[in-house]
């Protein structure tokens, strides 16, 4: 593994004790300039890992509460007139950061859902007639809790597909939660210390240009991507009624970048069928459009994924 990707995780697991696998995508996330999506129930150290994260590079980082109460403005910020001078000044929202946590999004209206589509794909937030660069690196982490039924609003497919990858949180296992409560009882957790620069990070990102990936891996994952939209050319009859609608080009893009981080994160040169079949199912689960029938069945996007992943040929 790349040693300061290794010293970097090492830093972040001082206050982070497992959940490995979202703290590898927020890296890809940082690595690759995209967004994350995080599903999972409270208390699984979201938040703490932004801040670990923030704090061992030292980047920014803020987090939103979303409600139904709260407006576009709240994030982005606004304009605020003062008497004095007859004139407007901006104020500006919590979205100027590096990192932001926007908590249980799906609590929040679509129009404030919206809010932040400018800012995740374009990288600049606009408020009244001015628009605003977002510094570099900007990343997303948005969560949703699966078990709140009740005052929550679903998050429309073009919002969805600006994520890089959906990641679904799970409780830690017996003896990473015995360490933790040991921990949290005892002298608490280490402080997480500095050990990337923003200007490291963007070298980092840099390196990802050196990862070297196979014409036949390319062709492959695009026949991936193409068989969620048209499954009866591949053969896949028999998923074809499970799915409204596939992915979009989006995801062929993410799916490309996200291989290559995961393959940089191994300290790989070049990206293998495993680095791919690693990060398809983050990458591709909150971009297929499940039909009505598939549902009610109760078949699930990973599902449809897998069978893709078994059924095509691996070059």
């Amino acid at each position: 593994m790349n040693k300061i990707i290794e010293r970097l995780k090492q830093e972040i697991s001082k206050a982070v004790i497992g959940q490995e696998e979202m703290i590898n995508a927020l890296l890809i996330g940082l690595l690759c300039n995209g967004h994350i999506l995080i599903e999972g129930v409270p208390g699984l150290a979201k938040t703490t890992t932004i801040n670990a994260l923030s704090n061992a590079i030292e980047l920014d980082a803020k987090r939103i509460q979303f409600t139904p109460d709260l407006l576009p403005s709240d994030i982005i910020g606004t304009q605020i007139y003062n008497p004095k001078n007859h004139d407007f000044s901006i104020k500006k929202g919590p979205i100027f950061t590096h990192l932001l946590l926007a908590d249980e999004i799906n609590r929040a209206p679509a129009k404030v859902q919206s809010a932040l589509l400018e800012a995740m794909q374009e990288r600049q937030v606009t408020i009244g007639d001015e628009s605003f660069n977002l510094e570099a690196p900007f990343l997303v982490m948005a969560t949703q809790n699966p078990i709140e039924q009740e005052g929550v609003y679903r998050l429309p497919e073009a919002q969805l597909d600006r994520f890089m990858m959906k990641i679904i949180v799970k409780h830690n296992s017996e003896e990473e939660e015995l360490h933790i409560m040991r921990k949290s009882a005892q002298k608490g957790f280490d402080r997480v210390e500095k050990v990337l620069s923003i200007e490291d990070l963007f070298s980092l990102q840099k390196e990802l240009d050196n990862i070297h990936i196979d014409e036949e891996l390319e062709r492959y994952m695009v026949q991936l991507i193409s068989a969620t939209r048209d499954p009866k050319h591949y053969g896949l009859s028999n998923i074809s009624e499970s799915i409204m609608f596939g992915v979009s080009p989006r995801g062929s893009i993410d799916l490309y970048k996200a291989s290559r981080a995961q393959a940089f994160l191994k300290d790989k040169s070049f990206v293998s069928p495993s680095d791919i079949s690693e990060v398809i199912h983050k990458v591709l689960r909150h971009r297929i459009v499940l039909s009505y029938e598939a549902r009610a069945e109760g078949i699930t996007s990973d599902e449809l994924i897998s069978t893709l992943v078994e059924t095509l040929p691996i070059p």
